[in-house]
């Protein structure tokens, strides 16, 4: 497999991680999906989305796979009135990253990133190593310090 921008950083940070490949179904990207292809509960996979907002500009949120993200919980964490996702077509050349792919690590540019507080509970979470088919498997507080994320309450249960 070859090793992603994402990988590649956590290997410059000397952050331990391990990679994860599983079958895509291009008609069924979720979350919940992915976690099952990895063996893990959707609430340890994190999704990476991504927003803007109105006084920030665009940034990173990180949610667990079977929540979803909270606008406005968001835009008090990082400092916006208010908060929106991006357009799907605006993904790529913002990130670099196509939709079911888009990690934290390694965007185009350095973005502020926020993952949910749950985050915390997990000895490993799962996130996207850049590319679909790919998830890695890395510590929480490895990830945090790796993208320099704000934790915070920012999902909400489906």
């Amino acid at each position: 497999m070859k090793k992603t921008n994402a990988a590649r950083i956590l290997d410059g940070l000397h952050i331990d991680y391990e990679l994860r490949e599983y079958v895509v179904d291009e008609n069924d990207l979720s979350a919940t999906s992915v976690a099952q292809k990895v063996h893990m509960p959707a609430e340890q996979v994190f999704k990476t989305l991504v927003a803007r907002g109105d006084k920030t500009g665009v940034l990173m949120a990180c949610v667990p796979g079977d929540a979803e993200l909270d606008l406005k919980e968001l835009a008090a964490a990082s400092g916006n009135k208010k908060v929106e996702m991006v357009s799907l077509k605006e993904v790529q050349p913002l990130t670099g990253y196509i939709r079911g792919g888009v990690s934290p690590l390694g965007a185009k540019k350095r973005y502020p990133v926020f993952i949910d507080e749950t985050v915390l509970l997990w000895p490993v979470i799962a996130i996207s190593a850049g590319i679909r088919g790919c998830q890695m498997i890395v510590r929480p507080d490895d990830l945090v310090t790796a993208v320099e994320a704000k934790t915070c309450d920012i999902a909400r249960n489906v």
